[in-house]
């Protein structure tokens, strides 16, 4: 075996392997260089390649940030494991402890003291480990010590010959005679939405919000919903990543929860995509409340996820 780290020649060889190992996530090349090499805390030297005779066999990309990521800031002690596969002919021969021990001690070595799997925010491959297609990883991960954390599910809906129920129009009406209004963003408000997300949520969707602001696609995807003040106190958007099949994120402010609106905002959402030609409807991740909310309003879970995290 020769262990060496990444060189862009390598790239094909490994989008080759990646398909043939992650058989429910394959990728593109397009889509390896958007969500590696362009990523802003890309390091070529926390990618690693292992060869034999026969070619690539094996193959692991790390993350420590370079640039700070919105309000989290850099998170100086915290790493990533973003994605590790071995090719199944030479699996339990140590290709991947290789792998992984090389990855480990380097980000040690960067002071880095919390390790997580997936879960790189803003461009994560998996949201943890699918323990239900790829049961050797989760046994390979938790015989080097990586604690099982929370689960996450991906989640999603046929949007064939769907239509808004009626429960959903007749609560719309009632919001919209209470003076609530249900709107497509606007830019007028830009900085009202970037503030309330970053208040209610966080900088992740605040960069998803901003990204499409930027990109000049927000009217196209964002929904607005606004108090009798006429306050922003909800948002939905679609197609975060291009994909116009995505779904969300979708958030209420705290004090209008559980009040029947974000359910109206995101029947609102499907409907629009609907009628942009979408079959169906999906998101990668939400927790097990979230889960419960979205099976009441017909979502069903796709694939199920384990968050895990190795403390050096």
């Amino acid at each position: 075996m020769k262990l060496r780290q990444f060189e862009q020649r390598d790239e094909r060889k490994v989008i080759e392997l990646w398909n043939r190992c992650c058989t429910e996530d394959q990728i593109s090349l397009g889509k390896f260089r958007m969500q590696a090499i362009y990523d802003d805390n890309y390091d070529e030297t926390l990618s690693w390649t292992v060869f034999d005779g026969e070619g690539l066999i094996g193959f692991i990309m790390a993350t420590k940030r370079k640039f700070p990521y919105m309000e989290r800031g850099l998170e100086p002690e915290r790493g990533w494991i973003n994605v590790l596969f071995v090719d199944p002919k030479v699996r339990r021969q140590k290709v991947g402890t290789l792998l992984l021990e090389t990855a480990e001690k380097e980000l040690l070595q960067r002071g880095v003291k919390s390790i997580t799997l997936g879960a790189y925010s803003p461009n994560y491959f998996f949201p943890g480990v699918d323990e239900n297609h790829y049961p050797e990883a989760a046994s390979f991960f938790q015989k080097h010590n990586y604690q099982r954390k929370d689960m996450h599910y991906s989640m999603g809906m046929d949007l064939n010959g769907i239509h808004i129920p009626e429960g959903i129009i007749m609560k719309k009406q009632q919001l919209e005679k209470e003076g609530y209004q249900f709107i497509e963003f606007d830019g007028d408000y830009s900085l009202e939405l970037l503030n309330f997300i970053k208040h209610e949520f966080g900088g992740g969707w605040k960069r998803s919000a901003l990204t499409a602001m930027k990109n000049h696609t927000a009217e196209e995807v964002i929904l607005l919903v606004l108090n009798p003040k006429g306050m922003i106190i909800g948002f939905c958007m679609r197609a975060i990543d291009e994909n116009p099949e995505r779904f969300g994120p979708i958030g209420i402010a705290k004090e209008y929860r559980n009040t029947g609106i974000g359910s109206v905002l995101l029947h609102l959402q499907c409907q629009k995509m609907k009628e942009k030609g979408c079959k169906r409807m999906y998101f990668m991740t939400t927790d097990e409340a979230g889960k419960r909310y979205y099976q009441r309003n017909g979502l069903s879970v796709l694939r199920t996820f384990v968050g895990y995290q190795k403390e050096l």
